[in-house]
């Protein structure tokens, strides 16, 4: 049976954005009063933020969810200002990963901490994805250019959808359970960030090759692409931003004028693609340049320290998520504010994931996870 939100009310905005908040890692402790200054109200907005073309990682172990929390997806159409619950009482469990495909913006892939969903109305109805195969918690989703095959991420397997059915297929040594599925912009070209190592397929998922050997990391905390150059990639590892213009067959550093191993996310201005957001201890740095010179912009974040998960930028609008809440800037940096009053108290923020056809429809996934 199909589960049905609460339709959205008044008329669309031009641009919209989906949000999706996601966990705390194991380990991480609860954040205290001493931590959370900005009060009961800044604790209330935890959001992750990516674009289609940005994913947002954390190092360290799969999450735990704790299921006396209630989480779900939201939708902004107006750069975060306000946000819609596009699932209310559907979810109750974690939300992990959503996939928005890139040919029709109403059609969702939603994995969670208890399987995947699928939605061809823009969340208004739901439907359970590949029962009896996708079973247990999935981590990662990904739609291929044509917004028809897919790829999900269980805990010790991938799955691979054709348009017709669900099948499991080979997944790289030591990458399970996958921490992000990137469509490479290519046909048959995905990313996958693994538990430990970075991969690319062009037959999509068929093989795999390692990309990460240079990175000098573990893991990949972020990885982007911009949607007009599909050999350029761009990843966060080990707290330096790294760029590749061969496909991740090889990589440079490119953090220059950026606090040694302090970067935490990056994001791409959707306006001019050359341009780079950063955010590393609080504060936002620029590159108009492709990352090769940086330049601070704004005031730092108030309340800090804060860690940010992700960032992403809608003309002069910069949305950043942490460990404290989503902030939100107006005026590229000048003023930080806290988020509306509609999304929901929760501790940490995940995923933003943006409409490939509405520039400023985002949806943002939340849910709540015990250290």
């Amino acid at each position: 049976m199909p589960f049905r939100a609460t339709p959205e009310s008044g008329r669309a905005r031009r641009v919209s954005f989906h949000c999706f908040v996601s966990a705390l890692p194991v380990g991480t402790r609860h954040p205290r009063d001493s931590r959370a200054a900005v009060g009961a109200s800044g604790r209330r907005r935890l959001c992750a933020l990516v674009l289609p073309l940005i994913i947002a990682l954390w190092p360290g172990e799969v999450p735990a969810h704790d299921p006396s929390a209630w989480g779900g997806l939201f939708r902004t159409r107006d750069a975060g200002v306000t946000w819609l619950h596009v699932n209310p009482g559907s979810f109750v469990s974690g939300a992990l990963a959503l996939a928005v495909s890139p040919m029709n913006p109403n059609h969702l892939l939603l994995a969670t901490d208890s399987g995947v969903s699928r939605s061809r109305n823009g969340g208004r109805d739901w439907e359970i994805e590949g029962p009896g195969v996708l079973i247990g918690p999935a981590f990662a989703a990904a739609f291929d250019v044509d917004g028809e095959r897919a790829l999900v991420s269980g805990a010790s397997a991938l799955f691979r959808n054709d348009g017709d059915r669900w099948r499991p297929i080979q997944t790289p040594t030591r990458a399970a359970p996958a921490r992000a599925l990137v469509s490479g912009f290519v046909r048959g070209r995905v990313y996958l960030v693994g538990r430990t190592g970075l991969f690319r397929s062009d037959d999509w998922g068929r093989t795999w090759l390692g990309v990460g050997d240079e990175l000098q990391a573990e893991h990949v905390s972020m990885l982007i692409l911009p949607p007009d150059r599909p050999d350029e990639v761009y990843a966060v590892a080990g707290g330096r931003l790294w760029a590749s213009t061969d496909g991740a067959r090889s990589w440079r550093r490119l953090d220059g004028g950026l606090p040694a191993g302090g970067v935490e996310v990056v994001a791409l201005d959707p306006s001019d693609s050359r341009r780079l957001l950063a955010v590393a201890a609080g504060q936002a740095f620029r590159s108009d340049d492709q990352g090769r010179r940086w330049r601070p912009v704004g005031v730092p974040i108030p309340e800090r320290p804060v860690v940010a998960r992700a960032v992403v930028v809608s003309g002069r609008v910069i949305l950043i998520a942490t460990d404290r809440g989503v902030y939100r800037s107006p005026d590229e940096g000048d003023r930080w504010e806290l988020p509306s009053e509609s999304l929901p108290a929760h501790l940490v923020a995940g995923l933003l994931v943006r409409d490939p056809v509405s520039p400023a429809m985002r949806h943002l996934a939340r849910t709540n996870y015990r250290g």
